[in-house]
């Protein structure tokens, strides 16, 4: 392959990079060795490179001479820093080379110092994806890939005739990764769902919410319903973590009977609504929050669910604000939660989060059950 590349080239290309000596010996050394990928990438960036070089002298106006930081970028997103400090020597000689050929005020400071930054950024991020083990864009596939699967963990499972559900995430600052996840299991007959809050906000919190998503979402309807909080406590207290912490809240639901039970680990307490009444009201189920101490211990409530009610989860992030008191947010979040009546509940949820979070820099997250 490498000498087909080198064939198509001109003859007076060809010439040309003949009298250069570190592309003589670079020819030489990747001749000896079977070309790997990153070698065909580091050939083909070479070759562009010097290709520039050598149009900069024939047209000014089409191929300029700081067209070379192109190869510099490709460079740092596809080649190990190995390689691609290879790639800058490349560079290097070629920018010599036209400022010889064509002066020193065509190529002059302004181009070497902008290929200069640029190779110092591509560097950069080259150690960065070689640190990681990854090469080119598939680090960021990776994350794209462990956010899609946050967001289906998020989403619920069909539900039988008669019942609904509406789960709504908002991230800090418009991230795609964030503090709270949702996890759910049915089996047709009992719904779970468990809305969890890890301590942070944004990619901060992200990466840890990746990882117990996965666990939390293999205990769900692995374990007796009575045993889902203490057991993901026991999890959390063999990973030891130093910071954070974190809070969730679990409901079960009779989808038969429309009976629940909610329990909660240092979480905001969840709300029902009463259609009867036409009036919220806030759960008393409490626990401590998770991983803090070894044998965990929640007070759960239970309660039922008629044709017209609703249960509300939420996170800190709809009902805290600094300099107020809780209740006072979860006041205000009900005021709120009042106009989801009138509208319908799945056209107002995703607008009472909007409506809440507006006045926060921090995770939100909700979800919401009912029976129509």
């Amino acid at each position: 392959m490498l000498q087909r590349l080198v064939h198509l080239l001109p003859l007076r290309m060809r010439v040309f990079l003949r009298r250069i000596p570190i592309l003589v010996r670079l020819y030489r050394w990747l001749r000896r060795g079977r070309l790997t990928r990153e070698r065909n990438v580091f050939v083909l960036l070479a070759l562009a490179a010097v290709a520039i070089g050598f149009a900069a002298t024939m047209s000014e106006t089409w191929f300029p001479a700081s067209g070379i930081v192109l190869t510099v970028l490709a460079g740092g997103l596809l080649l190990r820093v190995r390689t691609l400090t290879a790639l800058l020597g490349v560079v290097a000689v070629v920018l010599v080379s036209d400022s010889i050929r064509l002066g020193f005020h065509k190529v002059g400071p302004g181009v070497i110092a902008t290929v200069a930054v640029t190779a110092v950024l591509a560097l950069a991020l080259a150690r960065t994806r070689q640190q990681i083990g990854v090469q080119g864009l598939r680090g960021e596939y990776m994350l794209l890939e462990l956010r899609d699967r946050l967001r289906r963990h998020g989403e619920m499972p069909p539900l039988p005739v008669g019942w609904d559900s509406q789960v709504v995430l908002l991230q800090a600052g418009g991230s795609s990764f964030g503090g709270d996840f949702v996890v759910s299991s049915s089996d047709g007959k009992t719904l779970e769902i468990a809305l969890v809050d890890v301590s942070g906000k944004g990619v901060d919190a992200g990466t840890r919410a990746l990882m117990l998503s996965g666990a939390f979402g293999g205990l769900l309807g692995s374990v007796q319903p009575e045993r889902f909080l203490p057991s993901c406590n026991a999890y959390l207290q063999r990973q030891r973590w130093d910071e954070g912490f974190v809070t969730a809240v679990h409901l079960i639901i009779d989808l038969t009977t429309g009976e629940y039970t909610v329990e909660s680990a240092g979480h905001p307490p969840a709300v029902q609504f009463d259609a009867g009444s036409g009036t919220w009201q806030v759960s008393s189920a409490k626990g401590i929050v998770l991983g803090v101490v070894p044998d965990l211990r929640c007070e759960p409530e239970s309660g039922l669910l008629r044709p017209g009610d609703a249960l509300l989860l939420y996170t800190d992030g709809l009902v805290e604000a600094p300099g107020l008191d809780i209740d006072a947010g979860i006041d205000r979040l009900l005021g709120e939660a009042e106009r989801l009546v009138p509208h319908g509940f799945r056209k107002g949820a995703k607008e009472l989060v909007e409506t809440m979070a507006a006045s926060r820099d921090d995770d939100c997250a909700l979800v919401l059950i009912w029976r129509t």
